[in-house]
């Protein structure tokens, strides 16, 4: 497997370090300039885009570096943990520099598992989040598939048997554990209820069970071309709900 990722690798980030702010601004020509990946994340952007609540407050991405959510809500307040291009906030999901209740949502994509203590986050989200506003996130999920997948081809640990919440001391994006908001979200959730009555999980959708994998994601060469993409996507429907990659998760402020 690890000769198959290297033949795969993606030209631009090959070799770099994944931490560095160079390769999130590399990501996100990488991800304009794969019409598959494009797509996915265009999907992606409209899912989370249909869970924000109307109303008061503004609406928070972290982790915004690489994407172009601001294309699709030009009012969002992107932010980064380190300065980057098209960021207008630096700031650390665990201690957000946001006043109480300002907030209509926070969105994200691949972010939580990063988190190296995702109870700090859920606190500040709290905090900041108004009552009927959401956490709307894409986050890798865990179904048998996922687990052969994750495991054997993608760059960062998948670890569905960690028993803390809490990702070991590396970089922003160096640590991670794929599959921690389904160890918080599924396997403890009646933890995470006890620990957080403030959230309520509205929504918990796995799905893309191929087409992640097909785009090469942002450190592979893509393996399809981006005209593909609808017959893929009705290919795989019928697999979504038992071997999806990824999930859209959606909590509600109470």
């Amino acid at each position: 497997m690890g000769i198959l990722k290297n033949i795969l690798a993606h030209p631009l980030t090959r070799g770099l370090d994944i931490d560095d702010p160079r390769t999130t601004a590399l990501r996100q020509v990488i991800i304009r300039d794969k019409p598959f990946l494009w797509r996915i994340y265009q999907e992606w952007y409209a899912a989370l885009l249909a869970e924000l609540p109307v109303g008061a407050g503004e609406v928070l991405e972290l982790g915004s570096g690489a994407g172009f959510f601001s294309e699709f809500l030009p009012t969002v307040i992107t932010s980064e943990v380190f300065v980057c291009p098209g960021v207008r906030l630096v700031a650390d999901g665990q201690r957000l520099p946001l006043a109480d209740q300002c907030l209509r949502g926070i969105v994200m994509c691949d972010v939580m598992h990063h988190l190296p203590q995702p109870r700090l986050f859920f606190a500040e989200a709290a905090r900041c989040v108004r009552r009927g506003g959401v956490i709307a996130m894409i986050e890798p999920w865990v179904t048998f598939w996922s687990r052969l997948i994750f495991r054997h081809l993608h760059h960062e640990p998948f670890l569905p048997d960690a028993a803390e919440w809490r990702i070991p001391g590396s970089g922003p994006l160096s640590g991670a554990n794929g599959a921690m908001p389904w160890i918080i979200l599924q396997r403890d959730r009646a933890r995470f209820e006890a620990q957080f009555p403030q959230w309520r999980i509205r929504r918990i959708q796995p799905f893309m069970p191929l087409r992640y994998l097909l785009s090469g994601g942002v450190s592979l060469r893509s393996l399809m071309p981006g005209w593909t993409f609808p017959l893929w996507r009705a290919l795989e429907a019928p697999l979504a709900a038992k071997a999806g990659m990824v999930a859209v998760i959606v909590l509600e402020k109470m």
